[in-house]
């Protein structure tokens, strides 16, 4: 019972901040959506993308249930989970997520809170649906700090400033490309 009720509303939730994601879109130029906000390049449209991203795969191979499209390389060297290339449209986008919404939303529908699956990238690889329904990022904020990204400490790499720098040029350029 309390299992049902606890999924419910975790569900509930992950609805709701989807439809605040794709809000924080609104109003706002091309330019606006796709230009790099932290040192790695992090933007909003890439946000809904890599979320989308991340939905299908968390929802679909985690638990044997692949996404029915093809997806972008898990973690590309070029960060291609994380933003818009000049030829993805903001409704592509949108139109991914919304797809994957569907996929995840029948997963957490037919599988109990209970569920197992296995996060093969994960230090500790076998989790639960509600274990994977609460999973979160705090990158953003502490990159915002120092630069600092990653799982944990121990995976952390040096900081590549000038290969951050150059990838910061890249996705304002693109940025700038689609806004002209």
């Amino acid at each position: 019972m309390i299992d049902d009720v606890a999924k419910d509303f975790l569900h509930g939730r992950l609805r709701t901040v989807r439809e605040v994601l794709i809000w924080k879109l609104d109003a706002l130029s091309e330019y606006d959506v796709r230009r790099p906000l932290t040192a790695t390049g992090t933007n909003l449209l890439g946000l809904v993308k890599h979320m989308a991203t991340c939905e299908a795969r968390y929802f679909g191979e985690v638990f044997g249930r692949p996404f029915p499209e093809p997806l972008v390389r898990w973690q590309d060297a070029d960060g291609s989970d994380l933003w818009a290339s000049p030829d993805e449209s903001r409704d592509q986008i949108i139109d991914f997520y919304r797809r994957a919404w569907t996929h995840t939303d029948a997963a957490i529908e037919e599988l109990p809170v209970d569920a197992p699956g296995r996060v093969p990238w994960w230090p500790q690889p076998d989790v639960t649906l509600f274990g994977v329904i609460i999973h979160g990022h705090a990158d953003i904020l502490r990159e915002q700090l120092d630069g600092r990204t990653g799982l944990r400490a121990a995976l952390e790499a040096e900081i590549d400033t000038a290969a951050r720098a150059a990838h910061h040029a890249k996705l304002e350029r693109a940025a700038r490309l689609i806004s002209d």
